[in-house]
């Protein structure tokens, strides 16, 4: 009886792979070479390791995940940007509350960090995929923290996702 369930389970399997075909698989199709070019940090605000730090992780997402080759000179995909907003404001006061030392209730206040980058995607092989875009993306934590801890930590969630945004844009197709 189990082996009757086991080869009912394909058949349905193929089944369901005929009917249905998944979308969003790589829009890279020819490409074999990729250049990521340094993103400048022309914010007003200026984290000095920001630049760097946003280059090689960008670079490091594209050449581990994919089939994809680094090149200086003559790409099949050229991306290069620059970080045009860096920045700190007040948000809300949050429902988080601390008992102060004469016996009062102190609501903590939140900061939110916000960093936007503009990127250039060319590709020479398929012009119509090539796109100038901007991404923005935030985080909120606790003003409490310190200016280390937040580049530390928050700086590195905030570019993280902008580099998902702009690698799926580039690679997956969605």
């Amino acid at each position: 009886m189990s082996k009757l369930k086991i080869i009912f389970g394909f058949v349905i399997l193929s089944l369901f792979q005929q009917c249905y075909s998944f979308t969003g698989g790589s829009s890279l199709t020819d490409e074999k070479t990729i250049q990521i070019n340094e993103f400048p940090n022309n914010a007003s605000l200026v984290n000095p390791t920001l630049s760097q730090q946003f280059s090689t992780d960008i670079q490091n997402r594209f050449l581990q995940r994919t089939t994809l080759k680094g090149t200086k000179s003559n790409p099949d995909i050229l991306v290069e940007g620059e970080i045009s907003d860096y920045g700190f404001s007040p948000t809300t006061i949050s429902s988080n509350t601390q008992q102060n030392p004469s016996g009062g209730i102190v609501q903590q206040a939140q900061s939110k960090l916000t960093i936007t980058v503009k990127v250039h995607y060319e590709n020479k092989l398929h012009s119509e995929l090539s796109f100038d875009r901007a991404y923005t993306d935030e985080a909120v934590f606790n003003s409490n923290l310190s200016q280390s801890e937040i580049e530390a930590s928050q700086v590195k969630v905030v570019t993280d996702r902008i580099i998902n945004k702009i690698f799926n844009d580039i690679v997956a197709n969605w």
